[in-house]
């Protein structure tokens, strides 16, 4: 599974978390730093990653037009890149399932 890290994640996530989600990608090394949710949201979708934020926006888009693009959403509190690398590695399994189910299409992490 390709993740896309939203704008309120860290870019350094790319990196730490290669081993387990290559190809992955931040919205600010794509050129979307700035972009409306609806255009990050549209580009997940064509090019097959899951959206990982901690804003309740993409919950929201997904009510509202369905998946994919998939969602992880990371409802924990101000804290560390370390610490959302480490929520993403402890639920990885839980993410490979949230990839392979076709009836599911968020995944909230606490």
């Amino acid at each position: 599974m390709k993740l896309l890290f939203d704008q309120n994640l860290s870019p350094r996530l790319c990196d730490r978390l290669a081993d387990l989600f290559p190809n992955s990608a931040h919205i600010d090394s794509l050129g979307l730093g700035t972009a409306d949710d609806r255009i990050v949201w549209d580009y997940a979708r064509k090019n097959e990653y899951a959206v990982v934020t901690k804003d309740s926006d993409f919950s929201e888009i997904i009510v509202l037009l369905g998946f994919p693009p998939k969602v992880i959403w990371i409802r924990r509190g101000n804290c560390s890149t370390r610490a959302i690398e480490q929520i993403l590695r402890d639920n990885y399994d839980a993410i490979l399932q949230l990839e392979a189910n076709e009836a599911t299409g968020i995944l909230t992490l606490f």
